[in-house]
């Protein structure tokens, strides 16, 4: 019976608890409920026969994750993986850790660690260039005793140095005069430079690629425009995609002139410990020229944490961006339903699960969703990470082992509407053109 009988639209009433809510009568309804059957017995039937087996017995896997970006999606985003995850956050780690002993090194008056040798710093250079997951492995063993992520790195690279015995000599000079937030603020910043110039800017600069090409060989389509959902007045498919490509390139461009920022200046940025072992060494000096030995900006005015206003930026710029490609997504989708565009199908996938004549826009909808979820994220890090009590609290540090959520996402969207665009056929939609030619008879 459909909802559209007269008489039962009259008589529905969801507001009215007297009445059943359902639109159907009763007598429609294919279930029922025994009157012995609770609350209770549906957890006791739940606890005993549904879910086994217990988590404990699931190894980690794409089938076993608990978030879709390692599990259903991971082949899509794994790219991201040797920057934004557990093992990039260590690699920097180990990065930022060896190279300030190089450093010390190159300091006269810090005489306790002199010149090293060829050799030594070629040993040094291969922990690096060797690094592994079974290095980040052993990181871990070392962190469940310390119950301290950064020392655990520090006590790795001594036990690995140990069969130098030229670096043996100094193994404690090993984060030297370092808050952990040394080593971090720089692995992090080393983590975004990265992962955007390795990953998300070349998928951002393929999309912006194609609707330039898309503009410009749809340059000379008429189209009926459309302002409030109504028809108004004529302009081309070309300019339109142009649009678009004009914003995203605005955006990509300001992301790619953020200064990524770093700093060196001990527990709460006074350089205390360094200048109670070395007085006479110029400290501010020797931090800069540290972290843009690294390639990143330096940020001289600091208390234990590098201020993340950097960071915010960046998250906003990369909000905008994925604001205007979801525009983007939702008008594309809109233009499929006018019929301006069909899209193409490989042979043997399904465009719909039970009405054939049908292919869904599915890849412009699944990257709306994606971009939702990662803007979503980049507005809690780029709210939350400037905002620290007093010299530092440690809520920053959680939230950091989010970007890789939000890029995750984000670059999942990218791919999703590059996809999308790769199936589009421009078409000729007649009863589109007739609204077009109506409007030219009647101007």
């Amino acid at each position: 019976m459909a909802l559209s009988n007269t008489t039962q639209i009259r008589t529905f009433n969801p507001l009215n608890p007297k009445k059943p809510t359902h639109p159907f009568p009763s007598s429609h309804l294919s279930f029922s409920f025994p009157s012995h059957f609770t609350s209770k017995s549906l957890i006791a039937t739940s606890n005993t026969n549904m879910f086994r087996p217990h988590s404990g017995d699931f190894e980690l896997s794409t089938l076993t994750a608990l978030s879709p970006l390692d599990g259903r999606y991971r082949q899509k985003v794994q790219e991201l993986a040797p920057f934004m995850s557990e093992y990039g956050l260590n690699y920097f780690r180990v990065i930022v850790e060896i190279k300030w002993l190089l450093k010390l090194s190159e300091i006269n008056e810090v005489t306790e660690v002199p010149a090293f040798s060829e050799d030594a710093k070629s040993f040094l250079k291969g922990l690096i260039d060797d690094f592994s997951e079974d290095d980040v492995k052993e990181i871990k063993k070392f962190e469940r005793i310390t119950n301290h992520d950064v020392k655990a790195v520090e006590y790795f690279l001594k036990q690995k140095c140990q069969s130098n015995a030229e670096i043996a000599k100094v193994l404690e000079f090993f984060h030297f005069a370092c808050t952990s937030e040394d080593i971090n603020n720089l692995a992090h910043a080393l983590m975004l430079k990265e992962a955007m110039n390795a990953v998300m800017f070349p998928v951002m600069d393929k999309i912006i690629k194609a609707l330039c090409t898309m503009a410009k060989d749809n340059a000379d389509v008429p189209m009926l425009s459309r302002t409030h959902g109504q028809p108004a007045s004529p302009t081309t498919l070309g300019k339109e995609i142009a649009i678009f490509a004009v914003r995203l390139s605005r955006e990509r461009m300001e992301l790619s002139q953020v200064e990524i920022l770093g700093k060196f200046a001990g527990a709460v940025g006074n350089y205390n410990a360094h200048l109670a072992a070395y007085p006479d060494v110029n400290w501010p000096c020797i931090a800069q020229e540290f972290v843009q030995s690294l390639g990143l900006g330096f940020n001289p005015y600091v208390a234990q944490i590098e201020t993340h206003d950097y960071m915010a930026k960046i998250f906003h710029s990369f909000i905008q961006f994925n604001n205007i490609l979801i525009d983007f997504d939702r008008d594309v989708w809109g233009y499929i339903s006018l019929g301006y565009f069909k899209q193409t199908t490989k042979a043997g996938e399904i465009g719909s699960s039970t009405m054939p004549h049908k292919v869904n826009p599915i890849d412009f909808e699944n990257s709306e969703g994606n971009l939702g979820v990662a803007n979503g994220g980049f507005s809690h890090l780029s709210m939350k990470l400037p905002i620290s009590r007093w010299q530092r609290d440690l809520t920053d540090s959680t939230v950091l082992r989010n970007m890789g959520v939000n890029f995750g996402h984000s670059l999942l969207a990218y791919k999703s509407t590059l996809q999308g665009i790769g199936k589009l056929q421009v078409c000729n939609p007649t009863f589109d053109l007739c609204y077009f030619y109506f409007f030219l008879v009647c101007a």
